[in-house]
This record gives C-alpha cells, sequence and structure tokens, in this order.
C-alpha cells in the first residue's frame, strides 16, 4: 500500500475514532450527570476508581504490548503466527485477573457494606470482563492492520449505547442493587464488543469481497490457534518485540494510571473525594480523549507502516521520509494549538462548567481549581501523544529496552511526587505530579526524534513553534476571559453567565480566525485529510 493511501486511510480512521470518541464521552457525560441524582459519591468513587482500575490494568498489562508488536511493520507477515501470539493475551489476562481481583478483595480497603454493597461481585465481574474482552483481541488487532474503520465505530457505538442503556434503566428500577448495576452493564458492554468483531469476521472471510481484497485470512478457524508442523508456534522476531513492549507497558500503565494507584493503595482521598475527583477527571479529558487518543492509535499505525523500525533516516525511502516528517509536523502543530485552547479558555471557565454540570457539589472546594491545573495538563497530554506514538513506532528493541529504564525511574519518581503533593495540596497534587511526568517523557521523545532527524533536512520539531501573533492573541484572550469570569461568574445569576459566555465566544473566534490566517498549512492538512 502507498504512502499516501496509508496517509489517507489512516486520517479517516482517526477521524471515525475522534467521533467515536465523541459519542462515549457524550453518553458517558449524560450517564454520570443522571447518576448523580440516584447514587451516592462512594459509589462512584468505587466503580470509576478502584473497579475500572482493576479493569484498565488488566487489560493494559494483557494486550498493550501484543497490540504494539503485532502492529508494527507491513500488513505483509506470517498471520497465523501472528494470531497464534496474540491468543497468549488469554492466559495472561487470566493470570491478572486472579492475581489482581485477590489483591483488590484482600490487601485493599473494602468499602463498607451498607454504603457500597456488593464489592466482592463488582470485583469479579469487572475482572471477568476484562477476560471476555481479550476473547477478540485476533479480530481487533486484523481489523486495525487493515484500517477497517467502520467496523470499529459500530462495534464500540453499540457496546457503549447498550452498556449505558442497561446502567440507566437498572439505576431507575433497581437503585438498591448497587454495584450489581455497574457489574452487569460491564459484563454487557465486554460481550457486545467481543460479539460484533466476530460476527464480522464470521462473515467477512471467504466472502468475495475478503478474495478481492486479498485478505491474509481466509477461514474462521485461523482466527483460532493453530499449531504448523516444522514451524515455530509464534514468531520469536515478535515475540521479542513484545516483551520488550511489555516491560515498558507495566511502567507506561503506572504513569498513565499513577494517581489511581495512589488513592488505591494509599489511601490519601476516601471514596467520596474518588468519586468527585474522578468526575472533574474525566470532564477535562474529554478532548485528550476524544481527539488526542484516537490520533495517537492511528498515526501510530501510519508511522510503523511508513517507516521501518530500526533504521536510520538515510536508510529509509526518502519520500516516505518527506511524508512522515510533514506529517509529524503538522500532527505537532494540530495537538499544540488545541491543547493552547484548552489551557487558556478553560482557565476562566472551569468553575462555569462545574456548575452547570454537577451543581455546587462541583463547582465549590478544590473542583475548580482541580479542572484549572486539568486544563494545562491537557496540553502536556496532547504533546505527549504524538512525540511519543512517532518514538514507539520507530524505536528499535535496543532502544524500547533502554527506554525501560527511563520509564522505571520515572514510575518511582512520579510515585513519590504523587504522594508528597497530594499530602501538600490534595488532589490537586496529582494533576500536578502528572504534569510533570508528561514533561520528562516529552523531553525524552523530542529528544530521539531530533537525533532521528538530524541527518536530514526534515525538521519536524518546528511544529512546536506557534506564530507568535496567533500567541499574542491567546494571552489577549486569556486575559480578558480571567476579567470576565471575575466580574460575571458564578454568583451573580444566569444573565451575568451569558455574559461570561459572550465574552469567551467572541475571545474563542478571534483565535479561530487567527489560526486560520497564520497557519494556513496546517489548515489545508485538516481539510484535506
Amino acid at each position: 500500500m502507498a504512502a499516501q493511501d496509508v496517509l489517507g486511510q489512516t486520517a479517516r480512521l482517526a477521524s471515525s475514532s475522534a467521533l467515536l470518541q465523541v459519542l462515549f464521552r457524550v453518553v458517558t457525560f449524560a450517564l454520570n450527570a443522571f447518576t448523580l441524582r440516584y447514587l451516592s459519591r462512594e459509589l462512584i468513587g468505587v466503580v470509576s476508581v478502584r473497579l475500572t482500575l482493576l479493569y484498565s490494568t488488566v487489560v493494559f498489562l494483557a494486550r498493550e504490548a501484543f497490540r504494539r508488536a503485532c502492529l508494527s511493520g507491513s500488513t505483509k507477515r506470517n498471520w497465523t503466527k501472528t494470531i497464534n501470539l496474540l491468543w497468549l493475551t488469554v492466559p495472561l489476562g487470566v493470570f491478572w485477573s486472579v492475581f489482581l481481583g485477590l489483591v483488590w478483595l484482600h490487601l485493599l480497603e473494602v468499602p463498607a457494606p451498607s454504603v457500597v454493597p456488593h464489592y466482592q461481585a463488582g470485583v469479579f465481574a469487572f475482572g471477568l470482563s476484562a477476560i471476555i474482552e481479550l476473547l477478540g483481541e485476533p479480530c481487533w488487532v486484523l481489523a486495525q492492520a487493515h484500517l477497517f474503520v467502520r467496523l470499529k465505530v459500530i462495534a464500540e457505538s453499540l457496546s457503549v449505547v447498550s452498556k449505558c442503556v442497561l446502567t440507566v434503566t437498572l439505576v431507575i428500577l433497581y437503585p438498591q442493587w448497587g454495584l450489581y448495576i455497574f457489574a452487569l452493564a460491564q459484563l454487557l458492554y465486554a460481550t457486545v464488543l467481543v460479539m460484533c468483531y466476530v460476527t464480522y469476521f464470521v462473515m467477512f472471510l471467504g466472502s468475495p469481497e475478503a478474495t478481492k481484497k486479498s485478505f491474509p485470512v481466509a477461514r474462521v478457524k485461523a482466527l483460532l490457534p493453530n499449531f504448523v508442523e516444522d514451524e515455530t508456534f509464534v514468531s520469536w522476531k515478535e515475540a521479542r518485540l513484545t516483551w520488550s513492549f511489555f516491560k515498558q507497558s507495566f511502567l507506561k500503565q503506572i504513569l498513565t494510571e499513577g494517581e489511581r494507584y495512589v488513592m488505591t493503595f494509599l489511601n490519601v482521598l476516601n471514596f467520596g473525594d474518588q468519586g468527585v475527583y474522578d468526575i472533574v477527571n474525566n470532564l477535562g479529558s474529554l478532548v485528550a480523549r476524544f481527539i488526542f487518543l484516537p490520533i495517537e492509535e492511528s498515526f501510530y499505525v501510519f508511522f510503523a507502516k511508513v517507516l521501518e523500525r530500526g533504521k536510520s533516516v538515510k536508510d529509509q525511502k526518502q519520500d516516505d521520509v518527506a511524508m512522515a516528517a510533514n506529517v509529524l509536523e503538522l500532527l505537532l502543530k494540530l495537538v499544540l494549538l488545541t491543547g493552547l485552547t484548552i489551557t487558556v479558555f478553560g482557565y476562566a471557565y472551569s468553575q462555569l462548567a462545574l456548575d452547570i454540570y454537577g451543581g455546587s457539589m462541583l463547582s465549590s472546594g478544590t473542583g475548580p481549581d482541580l479542572l484549572r491545573c486539568y486544563s494545562l495538563y491537557v496540553l502536556f497530554l496532547a504533546v505527549n501523544g504524538v512525540t511519543e506514538c512517532f518514538t514507539s513506532a520507530l524505536m528499535c528493541k535496543e532502544e524500547v529496552d533502554r527506554y525501560n529504564f527511563v520509564m522505571l525511574a520515572l514510575s518511582f519518581i512520579f510515585l513519590c511526587i504523587s504522594y508528597f503533593l497530594t499530602h501538600w495540596h490534595g488532589s490537586i497534587g496529582f494533576i500536578l505530579a502528572n504534569c510533570f511526568n508528561m514533561g520528562i517523557r516529552i523531553a525524552h521523545s523530542i529528544h530521539y526524534i531530533y537525533d532521528y532527524f538530524k541527518e536530514s533536512t526534515y525538521r519536524p520539531l518546528t511544529g512546536l513553534l506557534p506564530s507568535p501573533f496567533l500567541v499574542l492573541v491567546y494571552i489577549i484572550s486569556g486575559v480578558i476571559t480571567g476579567f470576565s469570569e471575575v466580574f460575571f461568574c458564578c454568583d451573580k445569576g444566569w444573565m451575568a453567565r451569558l455574559l461570561h459566555i459572550s465574552v469567551g465566544a467572541l475571545c474563542f473566534a478571534a483565535t479561530v480566525v487567527t489560526m486560520f490566517c497564520t497557519e494556513a498549512k496546517l489548515i489545508h492538512f485538516v481539510r484535506s485529510q
């Protein structure tokens, strides 16, 4: 597949994933706003932090390394061995589910049954749902490698909608069920997701469309583990790369979910405060989840397909290098401007957003300051997502192993800083520690990108330098909206709030117009791709 075709399909995958994430977040926020009025903060805290952490840890440790290894390189490979390797995620998931389930049940603080009933059933259900989801891993990797955009959109949309419909129904009819509600909803989500992928491939394999596309897997049976005489069960090259990524993914999970681990294992916040923190955290990460994450996942595939892992820039096809450098530069500019916009306008509109969404329970206390800090953290998330997806797609096994040592040291430092900053400044300390963590990771990735392109004429890191005039507009907008918040928000009635929103809308419009005037190359890229 030509590099230009890969770029076009990758861009469509990223945009479709972004729209999908919009649906997820909108539905989730509507669900949270609804459940806040029916369930206790403690119950939401246990589900959103404790049980969701169990689920995300199991699936991340069981599959992340396999995904990165099996999506590296071209689609022309021995798919029998790749699928065999992917099936190892299931026993690995069983191990992590049992091990971590025992930790969650016997080593961590168990919430009082009178406040959060049926905790043990919740732990079992969330661990089981992780195992069920891993059963669809070979289908997911095949779909992602061949850029099956519609399949991903339909499968994940159906699973999320099914989960939310069941949750709302049970919350209305049986609120006394407690964690049973979320346990059943999580199991339904995993089952629907896997069934969508399996059903699609059962219908697709062997069809005229698959034959026309020369799809590398011809029969449904080929999606199961297969032994081939006189050949190894898996590709040892992929297995070694998977092991390298596994060591990295273990550390990356600690860094990604570090604050939840600190909350869960060190009890620095009670379950109610954990619930409020998670709601604010979800609100703050809205754009990060529905824009930055799809871009990172989709363009990791693009860079891995266009450039060959482990080769220097001089040994690559120069046309592909030129395209990759241009795309990297424009992606950096895109996420940087998005992050700056959120940082600037998020500062003045955090309290208003929380007051509209959750009332005084969220807009009073540390909630607004927490969301303001998160607005700054989004900028770090934006840049790190793109820089790290490029380095992950290009680093050879030895470089990945070296990076693992950096991540190990960073994990330890991050957990220590999180603990001390939380004691010093409450839940805001988590956000400050995350900013430090992301800053170090960005610095490492920028150093790698600089070294990679220094022997060429391409300088993609210039994407991190916005127009000076645009920076000036950002500063002016931040000052104006800051004064607007002081004078109009948020205890002076709805008319004052509308004036505050109008001021922000005008400043935002001026910022967008300035982008169109100063970043014409970026605008053309977004429109064309």
